[in-house]
């Protein structure tokens, strides 16, 4: 049965099993695994998955892939479908709860979808991710380049890189028209994502300005409370948000509380 991609949902089918290899490695697959991912497509991903692991929770969006889905799987009774959208998706209340996310994922919600699920799915310990290239180099961007973002500080603050791999287009369909990379990233986390992402986003949010002055603009607080902040955590009140490491922010969220 072919089925034809949507752009409009970001997706880009693997098809190349030799990457498969890479994927489990960076993984570190357990035979007592329980597995979440996030945009099966054709299934490819799903079965070796499925082969290698206890349970896997297949999370889609496009109600049209169940049929192709389901006779790829075949015989295999470890996996459970779930249909909806995955930002939405409460995964700490999955049956059985699973503990690593691995996937191919949908580029329109590949960002937001890692910062949630560090922020909301508590039992997850593990993460690999295949993402275009240039979301993976801003994952664990450092401050003061371009690539540096909201999205680095908050990761960077819960996870620290185990693995990296360039993925080119050729194994996907259709092959997109940029790189690829695996990323792979673990668990650290000793500050909530919930109690710096506000002050973290609102510091991003006008990049070519102070963070006083960004923060000011979003509503969160005023330039003189943050000033007075950036000062007493020993940070200069013109401070610009890709100069700080990310446990500056702790430091300016805590000051701001």
């Amino acid at each position: 049965m072919s089925v034809a991609p949507k752009k409009s949902l970001g997706q880009h089918f693997l098809v190349d099993e030799n990457i498969l290899g890479v994927v489990g490695r960076l993984s570190d697959l357990a035979p007592d695994d329980v597995v979440l991912e996030i945009g099966p497509g054709l299934g490819v991903l799903t079965r070796f998955l499925a082969d290698r692991v206890r349970f896997v929770h297949a999370v889609e969006l496009d109600r049209s892939l169940e049929s192709p889905l389901l006779d790829s799987l075949g015989p295999r009774t470890n996996v459970g479908l779930v249909w909806g959208d995955a930002l939405r998706l409460a995964v700490d209340e999955l049956d059985p709860v699973p503990g690593k996310l691995v996937s191919n994922l949908p580029y329109n919600i590949a960002t937001p979808l890692v910062v949630e699920t560090l922020e909301h799915a508590g039992a997850l310990t593990r993460w690999c991710v295949m993402v275009q290239r240039e979301v993976a180099d801003r994952f664990f961007a450092s401050p003061r380049t371009k690539a540096y973002g909201a999205v680095s500080v908050l990761v960077q603050l819960a996870a620290r890189k185990v693995g990296f791999h360039p993925v080119p287009p050729t194994v996907f369909r259709p092959p997109p028209r940029v790189d690829s990379a695996l990323v792979a990233f673990e668990r650290n986390a000793t500050v909530p994502i919930a109690r710096v992402r506000g002050v973290v986003e609102a510091a991003f949010a006008h990049r070519r300005k102070t963070i006083a002055n960004s923060v000011a603009l979003t509503g969160l607080a005023s330039r003189g409370s943050v000033e007075e902040a950036l000062v007493s955590v020993g940070l200069s009140a013109r401070a610009r948000a890709e100069e700080l490491e990310p446990r500056a922010f702790v430091e300016l969220a805590d000051a701001l509380r």
